[in-house]
């Protein structure tokens, strides 16, 4: 066993915190995960959050964990196509179906001509 019954730990650097995972024993042999997140005070030293999930939890903890990943990556997509529709200063004209709205919305027609090799 490592210094404070740490059996694993890793650490993610990021410019504004840091962040810490650590596997550890307590002293009655309980496995857990240690996740701490250590961010920089502005008036000097820093300011620690920790989350402990025991290994026990670990299984229900993932299952949630996965489904607000899930929900991050929805509302993710959704923010970056609701900035792309604001980019052109409003909503962008939607192409109507049928024949009526192609004059305006639609794709141009570019007419080709086709020649055979002789004909210029």
């Amino acid at each position: 066993m490592g210094i404070r019954g740490e059996l694993f730990s890793t650490k993610l650097i990021l410019p504004n915190r840091s962040y810490f995972l650590n596997v550890k024993e307590n002293r009655i042999g309980d496995l857990y995960l240690n996740i701490v997140e250590s961010k920089n005070k502005e008036t000097g030293g820093f300011e620690r959050q920790s989350v402990i999930v025991f290994a026990d939890d670990i299984p229900a903890f993932l299952g949630e964990f996965d489904k607000s990943l899930k929900a991050l990556e929805r509302a993710l997509r959704d923010q970056k196509r609701n900035r792309e529709e604001n980019r052109g200063g409003g909503e962008r004209p939607r192409r109507q179906s049928g024949k009526e709205g192609r004059g305006e919305t639609g794709p141009k027609k570019k007419r080709i001509t086709v020649r055979k090799r002789g004909d210029r």
